[in-house]
């Protein structure tokens, strides 16, 4: 008896509407690896390969619209409060200002800001507009070739992959044990570098700390 089922398995044995609804979180972070896996499955006829991108590009869009206005309103706040986003959030600035609508339109694939770009460019000032406009079209971009590129692993790996998880099987066991470690080790490592760019923020900028401590909410 196992304690969890094949890997091949569970990737191609997955309910479809499980599958559908993991793709639409990992959409909503940005997750190129769910979005390609997803594309994968669609060339194996389990998902339907309209509908991923439809997916998709409804939770990326509807997540950065909504980080869009966090920055219109929050986000100088949001930076300053925490500074394990202030290295990304310099990056993003300098490229929004250097390359401006390119940008816009390709932040979704430029590594390391991903996720605050939207925050940035609501907090530098574009209209809601233009955003919006501008969001619709890089979304669907970002969606057809994401799933399109995990369409196209398929097409040319699919038999490699699916021969690659049922060698897998026996290893399945320190395969998930070994993944659990290295994220325990990353998630501890995230969070001392945060306690320590934290303090040294507070070192820099004492008086902010006072004010803290001093406010009665």
């Amino acid at each position: 008896m196992t304690l969890v089922p094949p890997l091949e398995d569970f990737l191609f044995g997955i309910d479809p509407f499980y599958a559908y609804l993991i793709l639409f979180l990992g959409s909503l972070v940005e997750g190129e690896s769910v979005v390609l896996t997803a594309g994968f499955l669609s060339y194996t006829g389990k998902l339907s390969f309209p509908l991923i991108v439809a997916i998709s590009f409804s939770a990326t869009v509807f997540a950065d619209q909504v980080s869009f206005f966090i920055g219109r309103h929050y986000g100088t706040r949001i930076i300053d409060r925490f500074p394990s986003l202030h290295k990304p959030s310099e990056k993003a600035f300098r490229l929004l200002h250097k390359y401006n609508i390119l940008f816009i339109m390709g932040f979704r694939f430029v590594y390391g800001v991903r996720i605050i770009s939207p925050i940035i460019i609501g907090a530098s000032g574009i209209t809601i507009k233009r955003f919006i406009i501008l969001n619709l079209i890089s979304g669907l971009f970002w969606a057809v070739v994401s799933c399109g590129a995990g369409y196209t692993l398929g097409y040319f790996f699919a038999d490699t992959i699916k021969a690659v998880f049922a060698k897998l099987h026996h290893y399945q066991v320190v395969f998930f044990t070994g993944v659990g470690v290295v994220a325990a080790l990353v998630i501890t490592f995230k969070y001392l570098r945060y306690k320590k760019e934290k303090a040294r923020a507070e070192a820099l900028h004492p008086q902010d700390a006072d004010k803290k401590d001093s406010d009665p909410s």
